[in-house]
């Protein structure tokens, strides 16, 4: 009579953590990180057509790195929710802090009690009314949410940007200082020349009227770092 198969707890979660860590380190690299006028983000994206970094809600942007059609599929959840939750309540009552932490149940769970956990690490980010106001939310593929300052990094390269970014980062850069920051991690951890068109590149803008999310341009990255 053959033994039937156990697996201690233990490790089957480890190699979950494992399998999932593995998912997201094929992944490219997205940093966020303040800058005078709100919050940049800048993703290695090759691709024209599938976006790594999006609005959420009126002062909220998500980034997701690893598995594309797995943090896509967040992604829409979390408008969703966003968006009831704003018709329910108020606009107000829509905040990153609820976000990330709606997110964090979703793949806590999905990590627990599922044989396949997401390949995918998170940031969800809020710019506040005032300096010194932003909220950045990491969410790790177990669920764990880490709230960050000043920058932050998720995908294959994202201790060693971190690690770069740690001696550099200073508080009130301006735009282009911020941007050229951010190219200058990227490229030193992928050790090659990063491109304009290599990059997509989206900002929350405090001062901006109405709907904070901008993306920015090819033509104005190009003039910023080439």
């Amino acid at each position: 009579m053959a033994m039937p198969y156990y697996v201690s707890p233990e490790q089957m979660m480890q190699d979950k953590a494992e399998y999932a860590r593995k998912g997201i380190a094929k992944g490219r690299s997205i940093i966020a990180l303040e800058y005078a006028a709100g919050i940049l983000m800048v993703a290695e994206n090759p691709s024209a057509s599938l976006n790594k970094v999006s609005e959420l809600y009126d002062r909220i942007a998500f980034a997701g790195a690893g598995k594309y059609s797995e943090f896509e599929r967040l992604r829409k959840e979390g408008i969703r929710y966003a968006d009831m939750k704003g018709y329910a309540y108020g606009r107000e009552d829509v905040t990153a802090k609820s976000l990330a932490n709606a997110y964090s149940q979703v793949i806590g769970n999905i990590f627990s009690m599922e044989i396949k956990p997401l390949e995918v690490e998170i940031l969800v980010l809020e710019v506040g009314e005032a300096d010194g106001g932003n909220e950045l939310y990491r969410i790790a593929f177990d669920g764990s949410i880490a709230d960050e300052k000043g920058y932050t990094g998720i995908g294959g390269q994202a201790e060693e940007l971190k690690l770069f970014l740690k001696d550099k980062f200073t508080e009130g850069l301006g735009l282009e200082a911020a941007l050229q920051l951010a190219a200058r991690a990227l490229e030193a951890t992928a050790s090659q020349k990063v491109k304009a068109a290599s990059l997509e590149v989206a900002a929350l803008e405090r001062r901006r009227p109405g709907r904070k999310f901008r993306r920015i341009a090819q033509a104005e990255l190009r003039s910023v770092l080439e």
